[in-house]
C-alpha cells in the first residue's frame, strides 16, 4: 500500500535539500534560483523500524523488507500560482496526487541563499501557500457547481463542495468539513485544502535543538503537534556518514533522532497508519495499513486473492513473538490466536493468513 507525501513550499526554502536527505540521494537538483524543480522527483524511502530487525533475527529469515513511504519533491509555489503564475498549474496538479502535504517553511537567515521575499517571515510564507491552495480549490468548486456540471456531482459531494465554497467565501477554516462528513467521501472530492498537513521548519545548525524566533512565531500560530524542526542541510550531511560517524556527529550537535524518523512518525500519526508484520524463514516483512483495518483488509495489502479467500489469520502480538522466540513457542505457550474476519489488526501484530485459492 503506497503512501505519498508531497514536499511543498516557496522557492529556495530547502525542499530539494530535504528530499535529498530523506531519500539519501542526489535525485533532486538543489539550486539557488526559483523553479529549479519543474517535474517532481519521487523517492521511495524504507521506513526504519527496530521491531523488523528483531523479528528478522528471531525467524532467521533470508530476507528483510521494510515498508516504504514515497516523498515527492514538488516545484516551488509563488503568489499567483492559482492563476498560473510561476509553475502554478503544474504545481497544483502534482499536489492532487499525494496523500499528505509536507509544508517546508524557511526559518533561517542567509545571505547566500536567495529568498523570493525581502524578509524571512514563516507565517506570511505559509499564508501565501494556504491562500493559493484555497484559490485553486475555489476555482475547482465553482466549475463543478456550474449548472451544466451539477447534475454529474454526487449528492454527498455536492454538500461538501457547497460547504467548502461557503467557508472560502467567508474566510473560514475548511477543516470544519472534516468533522461533518466521512473521510472517504471527503477524499473523493479532491480538495487540496483538506489534505493532511505536516509543517517542517527548516532552520540553521544552531537552531536544531531549541528552534529560534522564527519557529516560535510559527508554532504560536500553527501549533506544535504537526510541526517538526529540521535542518535540511544538516540532515543531508548526516546521511553522507557511516553509522559510527553518524552517531558521533548527532551526539556532538545534541540531535537525539534524525529528521527522517521524526517525519515518518509524525506522518504515520497524521495519516492514521500502522504496521503489521509477516515473519518466517524466507522473509520478514513490514506492511503499512490504515488504523482499524480488519484482518481481511490487511491480507489484501499483501495480495487481493488473500482478501477474497480469507479464512482466518494466525496472530501473535510483537511482544509475545519476541518473548517466546518465534512462532513455535508462541503457539505452544498459547500466545498464538486464530482471528476471523471481524478482527481489527493492532500495530505490531505478526500475522500469518489462511485463505482459499
Amino acid at each position: 500500500m503506497g503512501f505519498k507525501c508531497g514536499i511543498v513550499g516557496l522557492p529556495n526554502v530547502g525542499k530539494s535539500t530535504l528530499f535529498n536527505a530523506l531519500t539519501n540521494s542526489s535525485k533532486a537538483q538543489a539550486a539557488n534560483f526559483p523553479f529549479c524543480t519543474i517535474d517532481p522527483n519521487v523517492g521511495l524511502v524504507p521506513v526504519p523500524d527496530k521491531r523488523l530487525d528483531e523479528l528478522f533475527k528471531i525467524s532467521k529469515s533470508k530476507k528483510k523488507i521494510n515498508t516504504t513511504i514515497s516523498f515527492v519533491d514538488i516545484a516551488g509555489l509563488v503568489k499567483g500560482a492559482s492563476k498560473g503564475e510561476g509553475l502554478g498549474n503544474k504545481f497544483l496538479s502534482h499536489i492532487r496526487e499525494v496523500d499528505a502535504i509536507i509544508h517546508m517553511i524557511r526559518c533561517f537567515d542567509s545571505d547566500n541563499i536567495q529568498n523570493v521575499n525581502k524578509t524571512v517571515d514563516p507565517i506570511r510564507d505559509m499564508e501565501i501557500i494556504d491562500t493559493e491552495i484555497k484559490l485553486a480549490d475555489l476555482d475547482s468548486i465553482q466549475k463543478r457547481l456550474e449548472k451544466k456540471n451539477r447534475k454529474k456531482v454526487d449528492s454527498d459531494h455536492l454538500k461538501i463542495l457547497e460547504t467548502a465554497l461557503k467557508c472560502i467565501n467567508e474566510d473560514k477554516n475548511l477543516e470544519i468539513i472534516l468533522h461533518e462528513f466521512e473521510k472517504s467521501i471527503i477524499n473523493q472530492c479532491g480538495l487540496l485544502s483538506l489534505k493532511p498537513k505536516l509543517f517542517v521548519c527548516n532552520v540553521d545548525e544552531k537552531s536544531i535543538k531549541n528552534g529560534n524566533k522564527y519557529t516560535e512565531e510559527f508554532t504560536s500560530k500553527f501549533g506544535k503537534e504537526n510541526t517538526i524542526i529540521i535542518s535540511a542541510d544538516i540532515e543531508n550531511q548526516i546521511n553522507q556518514l557511516d553509522s559510527n560517524e553518524k552517531k558521533n556527529y548527532m551526539k556532538m550537535i545534541s540531535l537525539e533522532e534524525n529528521g527522517l524518523n521524526s517525519l515518518i512518525k509524525k506522518g504515520y500519526n497524521l495519516l492514521q497508519l500502522e504496521t503489521f508484520f509477516t515473519s518466517g524463514p524466507e522473509e520478514t516483512r513490514a506492511w503499512t495499513i490504515p488504523k482499524n483495518s480488519t484482518a481481511p483488509r490487511a491480507a489484501g495489502i499483501i495480495h487481493s486473492d488473500f482478501e477474497k479467500g480469507f479464512i482466518r489469520s494466525e496472530t501473535v502480538s510483537y511482544e509475545d513473538f519476541i518473548n517466546n522466540n518465534g512462532w513455535l513457542n508462541s503457539k505452544t505457550n498459547g500466545k498464538m490466536r486464530l482471528e476471523g474476519k471481524d478482527y481489527i489488526v493492532n500495530d505490531g501484530d505478526v500475522l500469518n493468513f489462511r485463505f482459499n485459492t
